[in-house]
């Protein structure tokens, strides 16, 4: 089940609110420009496979999501075991310089977002799409145990590219598998 948990930046340990059900999580992203939804995944996707299979499984999909979004370019992160975790993941805050739409299609990642003083972690499974406008901070945990199919798309690569912020703030907050 998707979940939301938003925290205070000030207090990372106790979330203010937890919220469990699309009609209450959509709204409370987008009250921060963030885009919140569930897009059907048709094909059986199985996390560890190639970006070759997993695109191919979901082609018709991502041209009707990439005609409404205005997306076209994509990167898969398929992982199925603990020895890829992070591999080709930030775990340190970072943003993108453009628009970044993420396909969860199999699996579960844990994305977090900060805006101003508030963490928003939204527990993003199987069907979401979450949809984040250009520069939302950010990071994203896979877990210890990493099972996770996810595409995203962006309008160009360099959109895609990964700016740091360093201030370690990710590293206080609790990780998908705590």
């Amino acid at each position: 089940m998707s979940s939301l948990f938003v925290y205070h930046v000030s207090s990372p340990e106790v979330p203010l609110k937890v919220l469990n059900h699309l009609e209450d999580i959509a709204p409370t992203l987008a009250e921060q420009g963030i885009t919140f939804e569930r897009w059907p995944v048709s094909a059986a996707v199985a996390a560890g496979g190639s970006s070759e299979q997993v695109l191919a499984s979901c082609q018709a999909s991502l041209e009707q999501l990439a005609r409404q979004r205005q997306v076209s370019v994509q990167q898969v992160i398929s992982l199925d075991r603990p020895a890829e975790a992070g591999v080709g993941l930030l775990s340190e805050e970072h943003h993108h310089a453009g628009d970044e739409v993420r396909w969860f299609v199999a699996g579960r990642g844990l994305l977090y977002l900060r805006k101003e003083e508030y963490v928003y972690a939204v527990l993003c499974e199987k069907h979401d799409l979450i949809s984040l406008p250009a520069g939302t901070a950010q990071w994203f945990d896979v877990g210890e145990h990493p099972y996770l199919v996810a595409i995203r798309l962006s309008a160009s690569a360099d959109e895609l590219r990964a700016v740091v912020s360093g201030d370690g703030l990710a590293s206080r907050f609790p990780r998908l598998d705590d």
